[in-house]
């Protein structure tokens, strides 16, 4: 494949709103969970909440979209200057050449969830002022990003599990080489909500404390939240911008919530974004993990990882720092990785006390800077949806 280019992006979660402070909270080694005290939710947990969301306004013109997961949308596209940087695009390419394909797993669910609190105690009717289409559905938050900038391309939502806003870079790819646009805003945007933070307590994959993935002891995941963005385009604007180089997807469908035991569909992802970007396993120098802190999600990514790379390539999960923003966790990790080639710099694993001995990798438990030229990126999510994703830079 011809590399892309991201020529722009941004980052907004639990640790920092936008790059600057991401990679400040990254490299002082600062997470993001605290103790679980959002909304009515009486759980014994840590999340990762982006702080005053309920206090950001959308513009008037949009405020049928309003809820918790487009707030956070706006919120990120209002950083880094990316929202200029997609206007220039948008001069240079014209509206209907850019597409928006945007990755989340529970949309606006809040609204639902809150709407209901409010039903009509008689008929059980739902509130006039709650509007399914631009909130609940999942469509909702690509939907708005495309009506902020009047796009008239092609846009989707891409619902996969946690691995969705790695799985949009896929989409704009095919579009790119169809011919059908030049440019794309891919991305992902997930909020926090009570039916992902009870549901996920209700399968006993929620730790009681900040999750510890990869460590011998780890017992289960942290919820975060999180919106980040990039612009990808077929020519570099600056000599600092990232290339996509190889993107990998798969789908072994072993289980409806557990990994194959083997990591068979980690694997291949891992395998054909190193053949789409014709390189070797030698060629990384280092893994962005899935890592989620659940026993079998990282045993079986450990055990992919280690039969394709060996024991000597550094690695590390930053899931640690954020939670885990379920679908908007392949845009926030692409954004880490950016920034890990940008400022050479390989992430710890924060939380992580003890590296399970079974998994044989040479996992982060310190910041290394060092010169990174090329980073794998995993995501991996429910139903054995699978995406991994590479990046680079030119010099």
């Amino acid at each position: 494949m011809n590399p892309l280019w991201l020529t722009h992006y941004t980052a907004t979660s639990s640790i920092g709103r936008g790059l600057d402070q991401t990679l400040s909270a990254l490299q002082g080694l600062r997470s993001g969970l605290n103790p679980c005290r959002f909304d009515t939710v009486d759980l014994e947990t840590f999340i990762g909440e982006v702080a005053g969301l309920d206090e950001v306004r959308l513009p008037s013109h949009l405020s049928e979209y309003d809820c918790r997961n487009n707030r956070l949308a706006w919120l990120g596209l209002l950083q880094d200057g990316f929202e200029q940087a997609v206007r220039d695009a948008i001069k240079k390419y014209g509206r209907h050449r850019i597409g928006v394909f945007i990755g989340t797993s529970t949309s606006g669910i809040l609204q639902t969830e809150l709407a209901y609190r409010r039903r009509d105690s008689e008929t059980g009717a739902l509130p006039d002022d709650f509007i399914y289409r631009t909130t609940h559905n999942t469509y909702s938050v690509a939907d708005f990003v495309r009506r902020h900038f009047e796009f008239s391309g092609p846009s989707a939502a891409i619902s996969s599990a946690c691995s969705s806003s790695a799985k949009v870079f896929g989409s704009a790819r095919r579009m790119m080489e169809a011919g059908l646009i030049d440019a794309a805003v891919v991305g992902g945007v997930d909020s926090l909500c009570l039916t992902t933070l009870y549901g996920f307590n209700s399968l006993e994959l929620l730790s009681k404390e900040p999750c510890r993935p990869y460590d011998a002891r780890r017992n289960g995941l942290s919820i975060g939240e999180a919106a980040a963005f990039a612009l990808l385009e077929k020519s570099p604007q600056d000599e600092d911008d990232i290339m996509l180089l190889g993107i990998g997807e798969s789908s072994d469908a072993y289980h409806m919530s557990s990994p194959h035991p083997e990591g068979l569909g980690a694997k291949i992802a891992m395998q054909d974004a190193l053949r789409m970007a014709n390189l070797q396993p030698s060629d990384i120098d280092y893994i962005n993990l899935h890592g989620t802190a659940t026993p079998s999600n990282d045993a079986a990514e450990g055990i992919a990882v280690q039969a394709l790379f060996g024991k000597d390539t550094p690695c590390s999960s930053t899931k640690g720092a954020t939670g885990h923003t379920l679908g908007a966790a392949g845009g926030m990790e692409a954004a880490i990785s950016a920034l890990a080639l940008k400022h050479s710099l390989m992430p710890a694993g924060l939380n992580t006390k003890q590296i399970d001995p079974a998994l044989q990798l040479d996992y982060l438990l310190e910041n290394r800077e060092r010169k990174i030229h090329r980073v794998l990126s995993n995501s991996f999510g429910f139903g054995g949806t699978n995406c991994s994703l590479i990046f680079g830079r030119s010099a």
